[in-house]
């Protein structure tokens, strides 16, 4: 599938970029430059773009985070209208948001409950080690403010700086709600993983003072009310996984349908938007499903994300048979 080749060529070509950053940084920043106006391209030229579920052997794993980011913040960065200018310095900041992490040993590169404050302080400096790579590659002041702002909160209780939200970028407060979402869906420990209904239930409701009312919103929006990845349970009792939305239409996304009868393989997918008899009832915990349903729709355990054309041919039959995403 072509969304699944890009998003690889991305993953790619970032590991490359990151491999080149100390030495050959004029390299370095063009190569992040060239990833990112592709990226916009393809975004940029679609009037309605659908947000995609990739299988999680697309890419190279350690770069599958800030791909992610990059792509999301992008898209968000569409639907806030930003200038073509700003979405540039929105991905080139996206993207090398975690640079800074190279600096780091591999065993602090991520936290979690067993992290020590001496270990946690040592995580929190990769935003300083990410501002002087900034300053090494030449990055714009503008970019290189997302870099330094991404673990910034709207309540001021983010770090390094515990700025409040009216000094933080419109760029900043798009990075710092997509970073968050994306780290409680992929966590370093998969098991502590949630699905994206919740992570964004998580953001409506006990993070909701982390990030400002229109940033959110517009997230919200736009992932729709069951993002892809997310496990559900269809009016007629049936289950599914959501695969793709449409931000135009969030609550009527395409999902693979559970059915016995059906090998995995020829799942079906049925694209909600074109149904009036069929709607999604409740969304479930991957391990709310019955075995046979878990095993047949087989929940990702990182999730990966692009984007797709909102319309296209195929969507305008009620069912589409074809190979699980």
């Amino acid at each position: 599938m072509q969304s699944e080749r890009q998003f690889a060529q991305a993953t790619q070509e970032f590991k490359h970029l990151t491999d080149i950053v100390h030495a050959q940084p004029s390299l370095a920043r063009e190569s992040a430059t060239k990833l990112v106006q592709g990226m916009l391209e393809g975004i940029l030229n679609e009037e309605e773009s659908a947000i995609r579920l990739l299988s999680e052997k697309a890419g190279e794993k350690t770069a599958l985070h800030s791909v992610n980011v990059t792509l999301i913040s992008l898209l968000l960065g569409k639907v806030l209208e930003l200038s073509k200018e700003d979405m540039l310095e929105l991905g080139i900041g996206a993207l090398l948001h975690d640079v800074g992490k190279m600096e780091l040993p591999d065993r602090l590169r991520w936290l979690d409950e067993q992290s020590s404050p001496a270990e946690r302080q040592l995580y929190q400096s990769h935003v300083a080690h990410g501002v002087n790579i900034a300053r090494k590659l030449q990055l714009s002041p503008n970019a290189s403010l997302l870099i330094a702002q991404h673990h910034e909160f709207a309540d001021g209780s983010g770090y390094p700086g515990h700025i409040s939200g009216e000094k933080m970028t419109v760029l900043s407060r798009i990075i710092s709600l997509v970073n968050r979402f994306d780290n409680l869906c992929n966590p370093s420990n998969v098991a502590h993983a949630i699905t994206p209904h919740e992570a964004l239930s998580q953001l409506f409701t006990k993070s909701k003072s982390q990030s400002d009312t229109q940033t959110l919103t517009a997230f919200i929006k736009m992932m729709g009310i069951y993002p892809p990845g997310s496990v559900v349970q269809l009016s007629d009792e049936r289950y599914a996984l959501v695969v793709s939305v449409n931000s135009a239409r969030p609550i009527k996304p395409k999902v693979i349908i559970h059915d016995p009868a059906i090998p995995r393989e020829d799942a079906l997918v049925i694209n909600l938007e074109h149904e009036t008899q069929i709607g999604i009832r409740r969304s479930l915990k991957p391990v709310q499903l019955p075995k046979a349903a878990y095993d047949y729709l087989s929940p990702r355990k990182r999730l990966c994300y692009f984007f797709e054309r909102a319309t296209d041919p195929l969507s305008l039959a009620s069912h589409m048979k074809g190979p699980l995403p």
